[in-house]
Order: structure tokens, then C-alpha cells, then sequence
């Protein structure tokens, strides 16, 4: 099977395989389940939650917004480029994806810094609870994508006839998971209360 071609009936497609799209569908309903939870808590203790909002760096939250937007751009222009068996591009490409996680992952250090520093931790108020727990979990995920992305970059510059695009794909998804799950995040902690 060339690198181009992807054997429908195969379990490994969806890309990754139906695990790993079972995964993202689990991923999705806990992060959506625990965003609701924080609404419902919200509207409970509205004065609160705004006045807690108010301590957030919307700039920086927007900053990291366009830096994942832009990363999962470029990675599905390295998945494009790899399907055209154009891998110099695909690697470089890849690489600009992983920098879009980095400045996120610095920004949000930065951010974390900012708060634990004026005594905003987790147990601060049940927003900060919430605050804490869906970002870090956040974080862990997109540190998880980054390893998976170093592997793949890894197996583009080691061996390039063995790069497979199951696994560029697959990993593509996961990236493109950790995307969407911080576009849910960011407009209900940053922007609703």
C-alpha cells in the first residue's frame, strides 16, 4: 500500500482508528459535561463568577486562541503535503503546528504564574475550581499532542519511506481534538460571565 492510499474497510480507518475516535467522542462529552456543570454553578453564583472572570487575561486566552487555530491550520496542511508525498514541506509544516502548541503552553505558564501569585489557585472559589481543572486537564492533553507530533517529526526526518499516513493522519485528529476542545473552553470561562 502506497502512502497515499487509506484501505477503507481497514479498523484503522477512521484515521487512527476507531479507538482513537472513540477516545475524542469521550474526550469532547467529559470536557462539554464539565463546562455545563461550571454554567449551571454560574448562574448560581452570578456576581461571583463575573467578578472572578474579571481577574482573567482575555488577551492572552485570545493570543492562545488564534495560536491553536493556526496550528491546526498548519497541521492540516502538513497532513495535505504528506499526502502529496511533498515531506519536506509536511515536516516543515509540522514543526509550525508544534511552535503554535509551544506558545500556547508558554502563554498559559505565564497566565498560571499571574494567578498563583495573587493567591488565585484552585481552591480560591468554585470559578477557579473550575478554572484549574479544565485548563490543566487542557494543558495535559496538549502536551500529550505534542509528544505524538515529536514522534511523527521524528519518524518524517529518520525514515521517510516508513512514515505512514495513518498514523500523520490519526495524529492530525488528536491535534485537531485538543483545538476544538480549547475553542469550548475559551468562550465559557473567558467571555460568558
Amino acid at each position: 500500500m502506497s502512502m497515499q492510499q487509506v484501505n477503507k474497510k481497514n479498523i484503522y480507518y477512521p484515521p487512527g482508528g476507531i479507538l482513537l475516535w472513540i477516545l475524542i467522542f469521550l474526550e469532547l462529552i467529559t470536557f462539554g459535561a464539565a463546562l455545563v456543570a461550571m454554567m449551571v454553578y454560574g448562574k448560581q453564583e452570578p456576581e461571583m463568577f463575573h467578578a472572578s472572570r474579571l481577574h482573567l487575561n482575555t488577551t492572552i486566552g485570545t493570543i492562545n486562541t488564534i495560536a491553536l487555530i493556526t496550528s491546526g491550520f498548519f497541521m492540516a496542511l502538513s497532513v495535505q503535503y504528506f499526502k502529496e508525498k511533498n515531506l519536506k514541506k509536511s515536516s516543515l509544516f509540522l514543526k509550525l503546528t508544534m511552535l503554535g502548541g509551544v506558545l500556547f503552553l508558554a502563554l498559559k505558564g505565564f497566565e498560571y504564574y499571574e494567578k498563583i501569585e495573587v493567591g488565585l489557585t484552585i481552591g480560591y472559589n468554585t470559578f477557579f475550581t473550575f478554572y484549574w481543572l479544565l485548563t490543566l486537564f487542557h494543558v495535559i492533553h496538549l502536551l500529550v499532542g505534542l509528544v505524538i507530533l515529536l514522534f511523527m517529526q521524528h519518524d518524517l526526518n529518520k525514515n521517510k519511506t516508513n512514515a505512514n499516513l495513518e498514523d500523520i493522519e490519526a495524529s492530525a485528529a488528536f491535534w485537531h481534538m485538543c483545538d476544538l476542545i480549547w475553542l469550548l473552553i475559551f468562550p465559557v470561562i473567558y467571555l460568558i460571565f
